[in-house]
């Protein structure tokens, strides 16, 4: 084999279709546009645009609201937590935060913080310390025999006193 017989796979490289190029070519004079009018030229921008009639997107109302103040958790269950623990990934040892799940590949990143909720099943004897934590994680882990501190209820305990 040499350099000049080397070639792509068959269908690799798709040759564009160059339109307006006379009628011999099926794309010639009007390239494929249908004639005259506003979409037949550059530049149209006609896509909510209902003829002069009120367009569908500014007849609907408005509804809801965005809460800027809204957190964003990072959410881990039970069920992953135990198959990081199996898997060797975290110490059952150290207390596990935020840092801890973000460097055994657990989450991708902190966010505002974790929140633990109860899906799966949980053996290990875990010390966690997150941000929010769902009722039911809170009952398994201490079942579990671990502990939890949830650093959610001590902001909204500060807040009412």
């Amino acid at each position: 084999m040499k350099l000049n017989e080397l070639t792509d796979n068959e269908g690799a490289n798709k040759t564009r279709k160059r339109v307006g190029r006379g009628i011999g070519s099926g794309k010639g004079k009007t390239a494929g546009r249908g004639v005259k009018g506003q979409k037949s030229r550059t530049g149209v921008a006609i896509k909510g645009f209902e003829g002069g009639q009120m367009p569908l997107h500014r007849r609907l109302p408005k509804r809801g609201f965005t809460n800027v103040s809204a957190r964003d958790f990072a959410e881990v269950t039970l069920g992953r937590l135990q198959t990081a623990v199996d898997a060797g990934k975290l110490d059952v040892a150290e207390t596990i935060d935020g840092a801890a799940l973000k460097r055994a590949g657990v989450i991708r990143r902190e966010k505002d913080g974790v929140r633990v909720l109860g899906g799966g099943e949980l053996t290990a004897k875990l010390d966690l310390d997150v941000a929010g934590a769902t009722r039911s994680a809170i009952e398994a882990v201490e079942k579990a025999g671990g502990t939890i501190k949830v650093a959610q209820k001590a902001e909204a305990a500060d807040a009412t006193a």
